[in-house]
């Protein structure tokens, strides 16, 4: 007999829902949910695979210790009196500052808030953060001075009645395909598509206008669409008046930006630039919809705040049918981001510098709060080198595969003095632990995630724990033998973070068995918030916040002539850790690759499907060359889901200063046919 289970989808920040299937406690396949509100009966090629990884051979089933160099299996009693031993003598010998957490976005809610909860009442530091940092810490940071919140303002329903959908720095049919079946629907309702990318996407080729600019020149192009924009009296005045401030200081920077100045710069004419900018300015119904090609840039703030400009100065926000989506790459990194895995905020982005919000926490948990600011992510990989970060505590993240520039990530790890990895699968960054513990997957823990659009959704379990232990319990059983009693249980952990949050004041395991609540939700008979900043931004008048170009920190030059991108492909997910091991995902794209203009080849002497060298100031790659006119000339691409072949070996470390966000989207590189 089959028991059905509905949960949500582990991969993109979408947030699909189907049923996982289970027989004998084993689970033996996908159905989708007809009756999520967001997918709506579909599923994309990861999603249908979803629980092949659950139950693969290679899962780690038991806590792993290293020996002399090589692991050895432990009892859970014995893994974890190690681990809450070596935490103590390094928190007692070199301060609470000394060691630092991880969370994840592919945890629940609830295990992220007992992460933040452990770091802060436990350890005693401020020093947690997770993969938001390297996404979309710039939405975050960017939307946030905008608007006063860093979030999509707008719910995917709306999308296919749209008049114009601008997608730039985004490539929803492969990354977020069931956005992208939105965005189909929407064109065959009518809508017009603005594609500003790179290469030419699928999307591109639906497109009513595809803008090629070169990768790190989005705020020329969009200071030249908001130039014509003013100058052709095509604005907003009245939402410009009544809504927002700052737009003399905008005009101030934007006047010196007209599309013809901006041509040499972007690679793009200004005819084109124009078309686009009256499109959606003149659009009754225009959204803007980006991703990980605007955030991750030295001016990924810059570029998001950007977008937030474009969208006032046409009042195409804060209202229904008009906003802005930032597109998220991991099924909770908008939940972990709101349950206060960050350095700078406690659950609901209340600041820990905040005198009335830091003793609210300390009375409910009874302990003494630091109050400022711990480090982010790449400052802990920074401050691991310099030799002041001891010890650090990772959930669910491959940092020596995800973060750029994987040899200064590899000096970081090597330079500390225990690293403990929570992780279901024997990851690059596992193999340098001093301890693994096995976590537990989507599918074996009650909880919540968030997606995209804001929404809280419920995740079911299927089948028991393989190792025994959620993730959540392995927390709670690490901070009772430190000497803090923690609940751990889902639905509770839920209600003390609603407890505390007045942002989620009205989220319950109750409330979320339809279809999940998009907040804000501020009491238990709210019923959730489809559309943000309705007749007021959230900081009260939106913010014009002027910024101006500033080339990537590395541009072609005579010895690396060729700017490198990455980005995701349809069939993989992230580093691949689970999508490798998904036969019919792995036949697909079986090894990385590179894509490359066809008169750049041509040039070079580069085939179709021959081994190239890739090299960067950072490393030096062999992959195959996939030779394409869909990518501009001189720029080159490579997907990063491959752990043998890793793209990230090659890009750059340089970061954004507001958020510290990496550059992985502009690179200096060299090309070369391997003789």
């Amino acid at each position: 007999m089959i028991k059905r289970v509905l949960t949500t989808c582990p991969y993109c920040g979408v947030g699909c829902g189907f049923y996982l299937d289970v027989r004998d406690g084993k689970i033996v396949g996908v159905i989708p949910s007809h009756s999520n509100s967001v997918s709506k009966g579909y599923l994309c090629v990861k999603g249908w695979h979803a629980h092949e990884p659950v139950q693969h051979p290679d899962r780690l089933k038991k806590p792993l210790i290293k020996q002399n160099g090589k692991f050895k299996e432990a009892s859970w009693d014995t893994a974890l009196d190690y681990v809450a031993k070596r935490l103590k003598e390094i928190k007692d010998k070199y301060g609470p500052d000394a060691l630092a957490v991880c969370a994840s976005a592919r945890c629940t809610n609830e295990e992220n808030f007992l992460m933040m909860k452990f770091a802060r009442a436990v350890l005693g530091t401020n020093n947690i953060d997770h993969c938001a940092r390297t996404c979309h810490s710039a939405t975050v940071s960017g939307l946030n001075q905008s608007f006063g919140s860093g979030a999509s303002t707008n719910s995917y329903d709306e999308l296919p009645l749209m008049d114009c959908i601008l997608i730039i720095g985004s490539n929803p049919t492969e990354a977020h395909p069931i956005v992208g079946w939105r965005v189909r629907t929407a064109i065959d309702n009518g809508a017009k598509i603005i594609v500003c990318d790179p290469r030419r996407i699928l999307p591109a080729e639906n497109a009513d206008i595809f803008i090629q600019h070169y990768p790190g020149t989005d705020i020329p192009l969009v200071n030249a669409m908001i130039n014509y924009i003013v100058k052709e009296n095509l604005h907003d005045k009245e939402f410009i008046k009544d809504r927002t401030e700052g737009f003399d200081k905008l005009w101030e920077v934007v006047k010196d930006y007209s599309p013809e100045s901006v041509e040499g710069v972007s690679g793009v004419k200004a005819s084109l630039i124009k078309e686009a900018a009256k499109l959606y300015a003149t659009s009754l119904r225009s959204c803007i919809m980006y991703s990980l090609g605007i955030t991750e840039h030295i001016v990924g703030t810059d570029n998001v705040m950007a977008m937030a400009n474009l969208a006032m100065v046409c009042g195409h926000v804060a209202k229904e049918f008009s906003g802005l989506y930032p597109m998220r790459g991991q099924n909770n990194v908008q939940g972990a981001c709101d349950m206060g895995a960050l350095p700078n905020v406690y659950s609901g982005y209340q600041p820990v510098t905040d005198e009335a919000a830091r003793k609210k926490f300390e009375t409910a948990w009874g302990v003494k709060l630091p109050s400022f600011a711990g480090l982010t992510l790449t400052d802990m990989m920074l401050k691991a080198i310099e030799g002041s970060l001891k010890c650090f505590y990772i959930i669910g993240e491959d940092q020596l595969r995800t973060d750029p520039d994987t040899h200064m990530i590899e000096r970081a790890l090597d330079s500390l003095e225990f690293l403990v990895i929570q992780e279901i699968f024997l990851s690059e960054t596992a193999k340098k632990a001093d301890v693994v513990l096995p976590g537990a997957s989507f599918a074996e823990k009650e909880g919540t995630f968030t997606c995209a659009e804001r929404r809280f959704q419920r995740v079911r379990p299927a089948i028991e724990p393989i190792s025994g232990k959620t993730d959540a319990d392995i927390i709670a059983e690490l901070s009772r033998r430190l000497g803090y009693d923690m609940e751990s249980g889902p639905k509770k952990v839920c209600d003390e973070m609603a407890s505390l949050t007045p942002l989620f004041a009205g989220v319950s395991f109750e409330r979320l068995e339809e279809n999940g609540l998009q907040w804000p939700v501020p009491t238990k008979d709210h019923p959730g918030t489809p559309v943000v900043h309705l007749g007021k931004f959230i900081r009260g008048l939106g913010k014009f916040v002027p910024v101006k170009h500033k080339p990537p920190a590395e541009v072609p030059d005579k010895d690396y002539p060729f700017i490198l991108s990455t980005g995701r492909i349809l069939f993989h997910y992230n580093t691949g850790t689970m999508t490798r091991r998904v036969a019919n995902l792995f036949r697909e794209y079986p090894r990385n690759f590179i894509q490359i203009n066809s008169d750049d080849a041509q040039r070079l002497g580069i085939k179709k499907r021959e081994k190239v060298r890739v090299e960067t100031r950072r490393g030096k790659l062999e992959v195959l060359a996939e030779v394409t006119n869909k990518i501009k000339p001189g720029v080159l691409w490579m997907p990063f889901h491959f752990s043998n072949e890793p793209t990230n070996v090659l890009t750059n470390s340089a970061f954004d200063p507001v958020c510290k966000i990496g550059e992985y989207k502009a690179c200096a590189a060299k090309i070369e046919k391997i003789k």
